[in-house]
């Protein structure tokens, strides 16, 4: 569809019926994105305000595609929000751009997790030492 006023080309949603899985992915992002920015009265690009800011997401872009997640996560950064990001480990080169930590959680004995707090560059060069 097209803007009369400026003729430029956007999306325009009454449902998700007839939208591929990656249309549902990304309106799904950007249904989320805009209730939290009302919810907590953000502005894009604003960076400082006095609202809270941190979000929590469980089982985070496991199914969904690469494309759709780095959607949501760019939503996510332009209303300058802080993630806890939980998500299979198959998943991390997509929100690697996105972070500046990982907490790796694991469980060996399938009886104690536990918890390394990794810097990026820190996960980066054990992931590189494992794989080579």
């Amino acid at each position: 569809m097209r803007r009369g006023e400026d003729n430029l080309e956007h999306e325009h949603y009454t449902d998700s019926g007839g939208k591929s899985g990656g249309q549902k992915e990304k309106l799904a992002y950007t249904v989320l994105a805009a209730s939290l920015a009302y919810q907590f009265g953000l502005q894009w690009g604003e960076t400082r305000s006095r609202s809270f800011r941190f979000v929590v997401i469980d089982e985070a872009f496991g199914r969904g595609s690469d494309e759709s997640a780095a959607y949501g996560l760019e939503l996510f950064r332009q209303l300058n929000l802080q993630l806890l990001i939980v998500t299979p480990l198959q998943k991390i080169r997509v929100i690697e751009p996105f972070v500046a930590s990982v907490g790796f959680v694991h469980n060996d004995e399938g009886q104690r997790s536990k918890v390394r707090n990794l810097t990026l560059e820190e996960y980066r060069a054990e992931r590189e030492a494992h794989s080579a």
